[in-house]
């Protein structure tokens, strides 16, 4: 159901701004949006499982609110992001 402690960092990798960087909003959307992919994918298994049903809601919720976020802060960095990640905004 959560992504592995390994994809996690290895993500944190890619996405990180400097070495060492785990809490930049560009990591924290990406980390977001592999744990909503793996939730994604077992909703879709467990149709009736409804706590995991409220777990990606917040999850896509917390994700909006850092895409604000970056889309107010640095609209180059955020157009990045979004392109870099498939994401439809």
């Amino acid at each position: 159901m959560a992504i592995t402690n390994e994809k996690k960092t290895e993500i944190m990798k890619d996405y990180a701004r400097q070495e060492g960087d785990t809490g930049s909003a560009e990591v924290q959307i990406a980390v977001l949006t592999a744990d909503i992919v793996e939730l994604n994918a077992h909703i879709g298994v467990h149709k009736k499982d409804f706590a995991s049903q409220r777990g990606l809601m917040k999850k896509i919720g917390h994700r909006r609110n850092l895409l604000a976020y970056l889309r107010n802060k640095d609209i180059q960095r955020y157009r990045e992001l979004i392109q870099r990640l498939g994401l439809r905004r």
